[in-house]
């Protein structure tokens, strides 16, 4: 029986979320998928020059995720680019490191871990909670 997914922690938000080839257009066109975690180990690996082990660290995942990570990320991206397809940026199983949700039930304070902790409590089950820290996290949580 497979562990379950422990999510993996992702330092961006990113500002556009869907690229799509000039003259096509976004309705009747095939897209691929780029979690938010395939996006931050592109990022930690092929704009900040991290090694493997230090970019594993960083989203405190072991080093063959964090492999199994990029390689599918960089072949989505490859084949969207090689057959002209959209790529979206969504979903996928994170935490967020600037978001700090408060329970207004229980007062309990943790961190969110998508797509799960986004809403409710993992303490009491309440849905009354929010984000301590929206000026840092830009209202990320609430996406």
């Amino acid at each position: 029986m497979p562990r379950k997914t422990r999510c993996r922690r992702v330092e961006i938000s990113p500002g556009t979320t869907s690229f799509v080839p000039l003259n096509k257009r976004m309705d009747n066109m095939d897209d691929m998928v780029l979690t938010l975690e395939e996006l931050e180990a592109m990022r930690l690996k092929d704009i900040e020059g991290l090694t493997q082990q230090e970019c594993a660290e960083r989203m405190e995942i072991s080093r063959q995720t964090f492999q199994n990570i990029i390689d599918s990320a960089r072949k989505k991206v490859a084949v969207a680019l090689i057959n002209g397809l959209s790529i979206t940026i969504k979903g996928g199983y994170f935490k967020f490191p600037y978001c700090e949700i408060e329970c207004r039930s229980c007062h309990t304070t943790y961190s969110v871990q998508y797509p799960h902790d986004r809403k409710v409590c993992p303490i009491c089950n309440s849905s009354k909670v929010y984000c301590n820290n929206m000026h840092k996290c830009h209202r990320w949580c609430e996406k």
